[in-house]
């Protein structure tokens, strides 16, 4: 260690009032060595916190400081004959509450140890949910708002919020955070003059709007001293008796001795750096997520072709009767957020379903571009908007024609998206199978809805990511196919060599002959292709496995992934229809 560390003279200047990371409780200590030895070092850090109306805040800056507000405080709730206190009020005197209390002390004496727990209040009003030691807030992406930190022992050493969510609630209750806390650094060196610590005397100042003090003093004179100790005991008590019964004690029946000593003989020098300060944190009079307050931060949508832009807040009404126009690349960015999901109304229109609880109505215009009606994203929360905002891009290809049908005509158009029919048509080839053949045509279940995120014609942005989809479409299908139960449904002579995409070309051959079944399946084979492709995504063969999958490479990548899902859910459907006659229903719907 050093002058500076013990100094503290880095660690005073910083403030909480200007951190992004704000504490309400901590006793934090690091220890090395044995405190009563020449060599040895420890750092503590302790604050305690409470926050208080503005009425309160004279009272406070006179009379609460260290002692009543810091760890030593004992945050629990007390009852009184006539009254009670509860936990989350800050009590001055008995009966005087005059603050509130952001994290509560929990004793556990039974069962050991104790627990620190953040007020309900604050968690609730800022919509937080539990997540290891985190609290996080669903409804901003999941962001860590605060956090805990635990010692070996499983016990709280520190409770600290993030400053941005900690002001929002302390506006929309119109209260101010006083923090106390105190920083100590010991260090224990073998001789003051042959340290680091030679040139430093003892000494107070006020610094940096608290107080320091610097003790230099030997370890025995801090260990070391006189004992002395007091032992008294009953001496008539019969042991020998069934049920003894002690009387008033007195000089006759009672005994005692004492003793005393002295000990020491520790060596060196304890050099200690003690630090003290209250602190306030205050809000900004302004709360977007506990009150509702306007946001002023909101970014600007480009409306006209020109690139002129308007506020957020001036699109953020449902009458306003303007479009915004997005790249496609919006929809990935979005789902790539925890709790985002995708879901498809008509071939070309979908929502974005978020944390937030809305679900934005958008549509695939003819320049592949998504429009959106602007009051859909005026109102979703600011950190969306702002992810919207960096794909917003100036009109071009005209609003999806689906989505005017849906929000301008109230005619939704009658169509389907390919990602939907992909997996209503496996999931029909399924049933069809269990029906007549009595066994399960795939290995494993998936859940079509979470599936679909990454099966989706959005995820192709180029030739790279178009061989990804086709990956994820042979994963989704190819892979989970039951190679044991197909083969013994299976004829070919070579069964037991066959993979699971030729097992079923197989088991279709029976029933439309070798030919028309090698032509169902060209697609799938082209797309299986593709996925082996993946890793060397150029040469010719990649280019083979493309034409074959039956992707016409003039088109838009998007496109490209939309014909991809196309033409394979189209053959799985050829599989059915050829099989089992597949039901009108499934015939109007088919890829």
């Amino acid at each position: 260690m050093n002058e500076e560390w013990i100094l503290q003279k880095k660690e005073t200047r910083r403030l909480f009032s200007t951190a992004t990371w704000v504490p309400l409780r901590a006793s934090v200590k690091d220890e090395k060595g044995d405190v009563r030895e020449a060599v040895h070092s420890s750092e503590y850090f302790g604050l305690g916190s409470a926050a208080f109306p503005p009425e309160q805040r004279a009272f406070v800056e006179e009379r609460l400081g260290w002692g009543n507000l810091g760890i030593g405080h004992t945050v629990e709730p007390y009852a009184y004959k006539d009254g009670y206190a509860s936990i989350d009020q800050y009590q001055y005197n008995d009966k005087e509450p005059i603050g509130v209390n952001l994290v509560f002390e929990h004793p556990q004496p039974v069962v050991g140890g104790r627990q620190w727990i953040l007020n309900p209040d604050l968690v609730v009003a800022l919509g937080l949910i539990k997540e290891g030691t985190n609290w996080v807030r669903p409804k901003e992406n999941f962001v860590v708002v605060a956090r805990e930190v635990l010692d070996k022992d499983n016990e709280h050493t520190l409770i600290e919020i993030k400053r941005e969510f900690l002001l929002d609630y302390l506006a929309a209750r119109n209260l101010s955070l006083r923090l106390s806390y105190y920083r100590q650094r010991v260090e224990n060196v073998p001789a003051l003059e042959k340290s680091e610590y030679a040139n430093l005397k003892e000494h107070e100042e006020e610094r940096d709007g608290g107080r320091f003090e610097l003790l230099i003093r030997e370890v025995n004179k801090v260990f070391g001293g006189t004992w002395a100790m007091f032992r008294m005991w009953r001496n008539d008590v019969d042991e020998e008796e069934d049920a003894p019964v002690m009387g008033p004690d007195n000089d006759g029946n009672t005994s005692h001795e004492q003793s005393q000593g002295e000990r020491g003989g520790y060596q060196g020098i304890r050099v200690e750096g003690e630090f003290w300060r209250d602190e306030w944190i205050d809000h900004q009079s302004r709360s977007i997520r506990v009150r509702g307050d306007e946001d002023t931060n909101l970014p600007q949508f480009i409306v006209e072709t020109d690139g002129t832009r308007m506020p957020s807040a001036k699109l953020d009404n449902e009458d306003i009767g303007r479009w915004l126009w997005f790249r496609s690349s919006v929809v990935n960015e979005l789902l790539s957020n925890r709790g985002f999901t995708l879901h498809w109304y008509t071939a070309e229109t979908g929502g974005i379903k978020s944390t937030s609880g809305y679900k934005t109505h958008f549509g695939i215009n003819s320049a592949d571009l998504i429009t959106v009606y602007a009051y859909d994203i005026a109102k979703l929360y600011p950190w969306e908007q702002h992810l919207w905002a960096a794909h917003n891009v100036a009109p071009e290809g005209k609003v999806s024609i689906e989505l005017l049908a849906s929000q301008v005509k109230a005619k939704p158009a009658d169509t389907h998206a390919v990602e939907e029919m992909l997996f209503g048509t496996m999931r029909q080839l399924e049933d069809n199978f269990r029906k007549v053949y009595g066994i399960s045509l795939f290995t494993h279940d998936i859940d079509d809805t979470a599936s679909m995120q990454n099966v989706s014609r959005f995820m192709s942005k180029d030739q790279a990511s178009l061989l990804r989809l086709a990956k994820e479409l042979v994963r989704v299908f190819s892979d989970r196919l039951n190679v044991r139960e197909l083969r013994k449904i299976a004829t070919h002579a070579d069964k037991e060599k066959l993979g699971s995409n030729k097992l079923l070309q197989d088991v279709l051959a029976q029933t439309v002959g070798p030919d028309t079944a090698r032509e169902v399946f060209a697609e799938i084979a082209g797309v299986y292709d593709m996925r082996v492709g993946d890793a060397h995504p150029t040469g010719s063969k990649v280019a083979d496995a493309i034409k074959l999958a039956g992707i016409d490479q003039s088109l838009s990548y998007l496109r490209q992934g939309e014909q991809l899902l196309n033409n394979f859910g189209r053959a799985i459907w050829h599989v059915g229809k050829f099989m089992f006659g597949q039901s009108k229903d499934l015939s109007d719907n088919k890829p």
